[in-house]
C-alpha cells in the first residue's frame, strides 16, 4: 500500500476504530477519512478513493459485526493485509450539566449496546434507545441535542464539546473488539509463522454431512478453525455461505492443501488473505501435519512414484 495513501475507517472521529487504526504504521504514513458506515468506508476502497479500510469485524461480546461479513462475502472483492485486536471499554457522554436523572434517551452503535444491556437495565431502566452508525457519531448526535446520552470512548467527549459522566461501563470485563484493515486483492505477506488465513465458501448442496465435508478439509490436516461463521446468501430460505478464519499461512503445507480442498468440494470460494495474527500468537501443530512431516510425505510419495521403495 503506497505512503501517503488514503486510509478510511467507521467514523466519524473519535471512533474505536478511528483508535485501532492510529495503532497500524499505515496510520503514520497515510491521511486518516472518516466514513460514515462500513459500507460507504468498503466502497471507498472499491472505487480506488481509498488505499485501505479498517472496519470492526468480531467483538467478543456481541460476535460477528455482520455488515463487514457481508460485505466481504458480495461485491467487488477486498482482502485482509491486517488485524487489531482492541479493549474496549464505555462512557457515558453527556452536554455539561446533564445528571443521570435527566437522561431519557440514550443512543450508541448496536454493538455497543449488547456491551451495556445490563447496565443500562440497573441504571438507566427507562432510557429510550436509539442506534447510531457509530459510537463517535452517537457523541455527535448528543452534542446536537438529538439525544441525552450516548455510549463511547471517554476519549471522544471532548472532539464533540461533551462530559463523560460515568466511565468504565461494561457488562463484561476484558471486552474487545477485532478490526481488519481491508484493500484490494494483492499480493500477501511472507508468513510470519504467526498468522491467520480467513475465506468464506458457498456449499454445493444442502445434503447430510454437507458442512462436516467442509470442516474435514481442516480437520484432516490439523488446522484450527478460529472462527466460522454462518451467513444467508440471499437466495433464499436455508441458502448459507461459511466465514472462515483459521491459524495459519495460505503458504502453509497444511494450510493450502485445505483451501484447495474448498475449492474442489464447494462452488465458490473466496480467499480473503493470510495476514498476521494480532498478538503475535504462534498457532500450535499437534503431531502429524507439520510443514516438516508435509514435505516428508511429499518425498515420500515421489520415491514411490520414481519406483523407490514405498516404506
Amino acid at each position: 500500500m503506497p505512503a501517503r495513501a488514503r486510509y478510511t475507517y467507521l467514523g466519524p472521529e473519535g471512533t474505536f476504530t478511528e483508535v485501532a487504526l492510529r495503532t497500524l504504521p499505515e496510520a503514520a504514513d497515510g491521511r486518516l477519512i472518516p466514513s460514515r458506515t462500513v459500507t460507504a468506508a468498503l466502497d471507498a476502497v472499491r472505487s480506488g478513493d481509498a488505499a485501505g479500510a479498517l472496519v470492526p469485524i468480531e467483538n467478543s461480546v456481541e460476535g460477528a459485526v455482520t455488515t463487514t461479513l457481508d460485505e466481504l462475502a458480495t461485491g467487488e472483492p477486498l482482502m485482509i493485509y491486517r488485524e487489531v485486536v482492541l479493549p474496549i471499554s464505555f462512557a457515558l457522554l453527556v452536554r455539561p450539566g446533564t445528571t443521570l436523572e435527566d437522561v431519557k434517551t440514550v443512543t450508541g452503535h448496536p454493538v455497543a449496546q449488547a456491551q451495556v444491556r445490563r447496565w443500562l437495565a440497573t441504571h438507566l431502566p427507562h432510557a429510550e434507545w436509539e442506534s447510531a452508525p457509530s459510537n463517535a457519531e452517537g457523541a455527535r448526535l448528543v452534542r446536537d441535542g438529538r439525544f441525552d446520552c450516548a455510549f463511547a470512548g471517554a476519549f471522544t467527549a471532548p472532539r464533540y464539546g461533551l462530559e463523560a459522566l460515568i466511565t468504565d461501563i461494561n457488562d463484561v470485563a476484558g471486552a474487545t473488539t477485532r478490526f481488519v484493515l481491508l484493500g484490494r486483492p494483492g499480493r500477501i505477506g511472507a508468513p510470519t509463522r504467526a498468522d491467520k488465513t480467513s475465506a468464506v465458501a458457498w456449499l454445493a448442496h444442502n445434503h447430510p454431512g454437507a458442512l462436516l465435508e467442509l470442516l474435514q478439509e481442516w480437520a484432516v490436516r490439523g488446522v484450527n478453525l478460529m472462527r466460522i461463521e454462518s451467513r444467508p446468501t440471499g437466495e433464499g430460505l436455508g441458502q448459507y455461505c461459511f466465514s472462515i478464519d483459521v491459524e495459519g499461512h495460505a503458504s502453509d503445507r497444511r494450510v493450502a492443501e485445505a483451501l484447495m480442498g474448498l475449492y474442489r468440494l464447494c462452488p465458490k470460494v473466496r480467499f480473503l488473505g493470510s495476514y498476521p495474527r494480532a498478538g503475535q500468537a504462534r498457532p500450535s501443530v499437534r503431531p502429524g501435519p507439520s510443514e516438516v512431516q508435509f514435505a516428508e510425505s511429499a518425498d515420500w510419495l515421489t520415491r514411490c512414484l520414481d519406483g523407490g521403495a514405498p516404506d
